[in-house]
């Protein structure tokens, strides 16, 4: 029988080299916090009884954020892990952090090996976990290493003289006449560790050390010392190292994106992708962008967009969560934000599209036009300068430059419908509700607020009237 591994994800620290209001497993790279980069790629692991994000430091607004991220996972398989969280009310190290979580993870799922990662190491790949849980085997515990020229703030991993691990050393303990000189191969902080083992091991765990804080490092040298299997699997150099560095300050969390999005260019133009000015082009690790598709740079695209084959997405445009169809063209200085674009429509430039809104099959929204939760109809344009909010827009209609819907009335919002083939003329104030029936034509300037019917020619504006200039 296959053995189930439960994933636990520590995002309970402090993060106080990361001089910033917001929690450190919060910081973002290419528009994802490193909590929700780390999850999708956790979920990719098969054979998981659960994932659990132990929370700590603001733990609503980490709880919140593992919450939205699995949330946004897409439809899995039918093993896919189920998601949870625990609070560790006192941060008193990450072996403190196993004292906490633990028995709640019994409680809620069983499993026989825990798998334990950092919330602070953006760059992992389920590829790397999955190799990493395979080289493990069935050993008591194991960890994964490198080997770094400057080790840094990272833990030291001391071995004997035949290459077995004897201990991991925070390096503010660490003591070259007690330890040996001091080692290149740190820590990764990546562990698995049989579920038997943890719970035998953690009640031995001491806090006398500089930090008066219980280490999960710890238990490597309690697992040598009772002769039990501890493995530190080191990864070998040039092999993906980078995936494993941690971002524990700003300058770290800046190599740490620009290593990820250097290797989102490289798998987007391994794909098929064009690319213009790659080097300033972002692209999520989450969003898909189809063979064909053409980015120019800079533009950034995060969150589940999905941009089809054929689809352009020229400069300073911003997408997230928009799904672009094919042969569309995105012209420059757009913003599209939870909203879909349909195959062959043509959208800004400076164009904004929010959450709710839809252009159906080639249609048209042109410069200084701003959508929210409203679908603009097949082959239908709104060209210029207008506002389209909380509106149901049939096919083949034609809105004029300036017009606006009147959807809200300092309470509650309200829709506007217009029918197929409509013409609106321009500078026209459509005051919700209200519904325009079919090929119906409304005068230039005029303010609607009472139903149209279909056919019919609606003007509502003063007549013009022309008198003698006064000198």
């Amino acid at each position: 029988m296959q053995e189930t591994t439960g994933a636990l994800i520590l995002a309970a620290g402090r993060g106080t080299r990361m001089p910033s209001p917001r929690p450190k497993a919060l910081q973002t790279l290419l528009g994802e916090s490193m909590l929700a980069l780390i999850l999708e790629e956790t979920a990719k692991l098969s054979g998981l009884a659960g994932i659990w994000t132990l929370v700590g430091h603001q733990a609503e607004l980490v709880r919140a954020e593992a919450e939205r991220a699995a949330a946004a996972l897409p439809p899995s398989r039918a093993d896919a892990p189920r998601i949870f969280c625990i609070e560790q009310k006192e941060q008193l190290g990450t072996g403190h952090a196993l004292m906490t979580a633990l028995p709640e993870m019994a409680g809620q799922a069983e499993f026989d090996r825990l798998l334990v990662l950092n919330g602070d190491v953006p760059l992992l790949s389920a590829p790397l976990l999955a190799r990493f849980m395979q080289e493990a085997g069935d050993c008591d515990l194991a960890f994964l290493s490198l080997e770094l020229p400057d080790p840094g703030a990272y833990g030291r991993v001391v071995r004997d003289r035949e290459g077995r691990v004897r201990a991991i050393v925070e390096a503010k303990d660490y003591d070259p006449a007690l330890h040996g000189a001091d080692p290149h191969e740190i820590n990764s902080g990546l562990y698995l560790i049989r579920r038997g083992t943890a719970e035998s091991l953690l009640p031995r765990l001491s806090s006398d050390n500089r930090g008066g804080e219980y280490y999960i490092t710890d238990l490597v040298k309690l697992a040598a010392d009772e002769g039990l299997d501890a493995r530190g699997i080191l990864l070998p150099a040039g092999d993906g190292g980078e995936a494993l560095l941690g971002a524990n300050t700003p300058a770290e969390l800046a190599e740490a994106e620009r290593l990820l999005q250097k290797r989102r260019v490289r798998e987007l133009l391994e794909g098929g992708v064009i690319l213009h000015a790659p080097e300033s082009i972002r692209v999520s690790p989450l969003a898909e962008i189809e063979t064909g598709a053409e980015l120019a740079g800079p533009c950034e695209i995060s969150g589940r967009s999905i941009v089809r084959r054929g689809a352009v997405i020229a400069s300073h445009c911003v997408l997230r969560d928009a799904i672009i169809g094919e042969d569309c063209r995105i012209h420059s200085f757009c913003h599209i934000e939870s909203a879909r674009v349909e195959a062959r429509c043509l959208v800004g430039p400076y164009a904004r599209l929010r959450p709710g809104a839809v252009l159906e099959e080639d249609a048209h929204m042109g410069n200084f036009v701003e959508m929210k939760k409203a679908r603009l109809g097949r082959g239908s344009k709104a060209s210029h300068l207008s506002y389209l909010g909380d509106a149901e827009i049939g096919p083949g209609v034609n809105i004029g430059a300036g017009t606006i819907t009147c959807n809200y009335d300092g309470t509650r919002k309200h829709r506007t419908v217009i029918g197929a083939g409509s013409f609106i003329g321009s500078n026209t104030a459509l005051v919700a509700p209200v519904e325009l029936g079919e090929h119906t034509l409304v005068g230039a300037g005029s303010v609607i607020t009472r139903d149209v019917n279909a056919g019919e020619l609606a003007v509502a504006r003063s007549r013009q009237v022309n008198l003698p200039r006064k000198k």
